[in-house]
């Protein structure tokens, strides 16, 4: 496959990804949203590496995915944190982090 095929797919699931973050008020979808943008920036730097010959691109995805995990592991935990209090997870009605 030539790699405007691979970019092209990247920058729909990019899209795609922002549309959820702008458009949903479920943080969990949020989150799925940016995991979603994230891996779509993962395949265009594989792409890309993988059309010039060199593995830097590959590194750098590894390096993401790792910031992806931690922020994953963080961001449930306040969702969870949250709804403990507020017994809601809809960001609309979540305005403070107070306890």
């Amino acid at each position: 496959m030539p790699l405007e095929s691979y970019l092209i797919l990247s920058a729909l699931l990019f899209t795609i990804g922002v549309i959820g973050v702008l458009i949903r008020r479920n943080a969990i979808i949020i989150f799925m949203c940016i995991e979603l943008m994230l891996n779509a920036a993962n395949l265009a730097f594989v792409a890309i590496s993988r059309n010039l010959g060199e593995a830097s691109g590959q590194i750098f995805v590894i390096f993401v995915m790792a910031v992806a995990a931690a922020e994953v592991a963080i961001g449930l935990a306040i969702i969870v944190s949250v709804f403990k209090h507020q017994q809601t997870i809809n960001v609309d009605e979540v305005n403070s982090l107070k306890g």
